[in-house]
Order: structure tokens, then sequence, then C-alpha cells
């Protein structure tokens, strides 16, 4: 007999039928009293199952019609150093970029402080906006020392991730990164690429990435709030 409690039993069945597909986003769930058939349980059971899913954000509910599919959030893990791209495909998710803007720029004093630069120094500036699936899913600002930077602008941006660029392409091996996540309100540049409305929630992650103690790529990314999360494990020791 399992140790595991019998709604959490539940809740891990109805899990995997939300994320494998069996149950598609936004359509409704069967109701309470065909659950209490299927599983053989009480209602408190199915009900402290579904409660634990409707707080994960994997279902919600109607008041007087059930209980509903969410749309699975895509998630990266803050435990490795990923490119978007690198992260998602293994996952099963398509991805891909539209180059919206590159130039080289005096650096001013934000960009100039964090990689290691004098305030007007030459760097290279690449907005993108990343599709995960076919929907816009962030806005990518980065910044690069000029002479890695002007090596970018001739590499495949709208399909390659520029972790991988750096690496395979001209042999930079990236070791860590500094990272900064808050929650933000979209302005309306922001929300018209990533179709969104001005105000809804954002991520914001603000990346430093370096090779050995020398930084070569500081990022401002802007992620859809209801579409993607970051996701972290902690150990305590």
């Amino acid at each position: 007999m399992s140790s595991v409690p019998m709604h959490a039993q539940i809740r891990e069945i109805i899990r995997r039928r939300v994320l494998d597909g069996s149950y598609a986003p936004h359509s409704q769930m069967p109701s309470e009293t065909q659950m209490i058939a299927a599983f053989g349980v009480s209602r408190i059971t199915i009900r402290q199952a579904l409660g634990d899913l409707q707080k994960e954000g994997l279902i919600f509910k109607v008041p007087g019609k059930g209980s509903f599919v969410a749309k699975p959030k895509a998630f990266q893990s803050l435990s490795r150093l990923q490119g978007f791209g690198e992260a998602m495909g293994p996952a099963g998710y398509e991805t891909f970029s539209q180059v919206l803007a590159t130039r080289e720029q005096p650096a001013d004093e934000q960009v100039a402080r964090h990689l290691g630069l004098r305030p007007g120094a030459a760097v290279v500036q690449i907005q993108r906006l990343r599709y995960l699936n076919r929907e816009p899913i962030s806005v990518d600002m980065s910044w690069f020392p000029a002479a890695i930077g002007r090596r970018l602008l001739t590499a495949d941006l709208p399909t390659r991730d520029i972790f991988v660029i750096l690496e395979n392409d001209h042999g930079l091996h990236l070791t860590h990164a500094d990272v900064q996540i808050e929650a933000i309100s979209a302005d309306e540049t922001l929300a018209r690429h990533l179709a969104t409305t001005e105000g809804a929630p954002l991520l914001r992650i603000e990346r430093l990435t370096y090779v050995n103690e020398q930084p070569v790529d500081y990022e401002h990314l802007y992620y859809r709030g209801d579409a993607f999360q970051y996701r972290l494990r902690i150990d305590r020791t």
C-alpha cells in the first residue's frame, strides 16, 4: 500500500495528463462527480488534488462551470547557464528570433561599468524578439564589447543562440553569469512586441555573462509573465 496520500497520487495523475496534452489547454476537466467515480475516492480528496493544481497554475476554476486546463508555462532552469534555444529545444519547443535592431554605439555609463569598459567605448547592441512555438515570449537587449559584437553581426541570429555562436564559432568558453530578476509592467513598446497589454506583468532579467573573469555579454531580457517562468533548485546544507 502506498504511503503517498491519495489526494497527492490523484494530483500527480492529473498533472501528467495536463502536461502531456491528454487534457488540452483551455479544455474543461471532468466534473468532480466523474472523478469521484473514476478514482473511487471522496469529494474532499478530489477537491484537495484540484486545489493543489490550481495553486500551481495548471488549472483554473470558473464558478458554476467547473475546472478548466490552463495553458502550461514554459520554464527554464537557473541551475545551468544556457541560451534560450539551448534550454527550450530539448523540451520539444520550437524557437526562433526576429532581429529588431543592431548597432555599434558608444557605451553609456551603465553598460561600460558592467562590461569593464570606459564610458564612450565602442559596444555593439543587438535587440531580438524571441519566439516560442511561434508566439512572442521575450524581448532581449544585449551589449557586447565591439571586438566580439562585430563578429556576431554576420551570424545566423534568427535561428542560433548567441551563447552557441560565441562558443562554437569563436572559441569563447563561457564560465558563469550574474543574474538579477524582478517583476515589472510592460510599457507601450514591450507590450506591442510581446502581443500583450500595456501594464501586463513581465519578468525582467539582467544577466552578465563571463569568460573566466572577463565580462563579454550584458543583457536585459523581458519575458511575458503569463507564459514563462524560471525555476531554481536550492539545496539546504
